[in-house]
């Protein structure tokens, strides 16, 4: 596979565009991800993207030690770990302790990224489930405070936020001795941050997409974006087309291809078919494809060995200025309402309240 781009980011740090997300509930079997996370390795990945509440940290560091051991990479150094701040963590006495355990269970001395999960605080065990019940008052500048000596103690390279608006990030500028790197949200064809991009670019705090394909299968998540019309018009017309010889085995086992056969002929007994092959991008292809065109990083999760595949290939070909101008008048819809914060009786009591608005 080809080598994933890097962007630079406002620390001086470099981050391949293109991440493996860990993000699954239920969480999987450790092994699930553990072997998932060597296949990436295999196949070229080099960002992982975790957090402390994934249960995803102790698998990954397994793999990292078994790629190293196996020499599928040549030293910790040449990848890029997101790991995150989950929000029963969120007081400054307890930033550095919380990143100092997750670099134990990661087996690892440094993360390259470290970002506050959530710009909330919760009472309670760390978990995936949250309530407004759980809600407790957080006092953001002093938990960057603690973010900011993660860095200065070399524990985290760099260091941001995730699921900031543009509000909340524009109150802890006013605090922030060290500038936010990235800011991870949601973003994808049909919630595409314009404004929260255009705000972050201003500040030269880079997004990052989680959920770039629209989450379809998490609680929140939806198949509207991979069932966008004008996304499966575009994956339709971009498909490519190529000559290539074939055993009757192989034209079965292809996927997503368009064949026809032009012309038979025997090799060692076995019948094999000059073949031209059409090749159609897939519904998610386009959208990742649209996200690196916006300039922004992304971490799709995915296990399944075809689908990581899949997701490193969209970096020879391009969208059309005509196709990136339909993609922008697509309807806009946020997924992550955050619905189990809100409530009559919580400190937010509408999705906008949470959202600041900008829903």
């Amino acid at each position: 596979m080809g080598v994933v781009p890097e962007i630079v980011l406002n620390s001086g740090r470099g981050m391949p565009v293109l991440g493996m997300g860990t993000a699954t509930y239920p969480e999987p079997p450790e092994q699930t991800v553990f072997e998932a996370v060597v296949h990436a390795m295999e196949l070229g990945y080099r960002h992982f993207d975790s957090a402390s509440v994934y249960g995803s940290e102790r698998p990954l560091g397994r793999a990292i030690s078994f790629a190293i051991e196996k020499g599928l990479i040549g030293s910790r150094d040449e990848l890029f770990i997101t790991t995150k701040l989950w929000c029963t963590d969120m007081h400054q006495d307890h930033v550095l302790p919380a990143l100092r355990h997750s670099l134990e269970v990661l087996g690892l001395e440094y993360v390259d990224l470290y970002l506050i999960h959530h710009p909330i605080r919760l009472k309670g065990e760390k978990k995936m489930e949250m309530s407004s019940d759980d809600i407790l008052p957080v006092d953001i500048p002093s938990v960057w405070e603690g973010m900011e000596e993660c860095q200065q103690q070399g524990l985290a390279k760099s260091i941001g936020v995730s699921n900031f608006t543009c509000k909340k990030i524009a109150e802890l500028l006013t605090h922030a001795k060290v500038l936010p790197a990235v800011n991870q949200v949601e973003m994808h064809p049909v919630w595409q941050q314009g404004k929260l991009r255009e705000f972050c670019q201003e500040k030269g705090i880079h997004i990052s997409a989680y959920s770039p394909l629209g989450a379809f299968g998490a609680f929140w998540g939806s198949n509207k974006v991979l069932e966008a019309e004008e996304i499966k018009r575009i994956a339709q017309s971009l498909g490519k087309s190529r000559a290539q010889v074939l055993t009757m085995d192989q034209c079965f086992l292809l996927k997503n291809y368009w064949i026809r056969a032009l012309r038979m002929f025997q090799f060692f007994g076995t019948h094999h078919y000059i073949v031209l092959i059409r090749i159609h991008f897939l519904h998610g292809q386009v959208c990742l494809r649209w996200a690196f065109q916006q300039g922004v990083s992304f971490v799709p999760k995915s296990y399944n060995k075809e689908r990581l595949k899949e997701n490193m290939e969209i970096f020879d070909w391009c969208l059309s200025a005509e196709d990136m101008e339909k993609l922008s008048l697509l309807p806009q819809e946020r997924f992550n309402l955050a619905h189990p914060l809100v409530s009559p009786t919580s400190f937010y009591k509408t999705h906008a309240d949470y959202w600041d608005g900008e829903v």
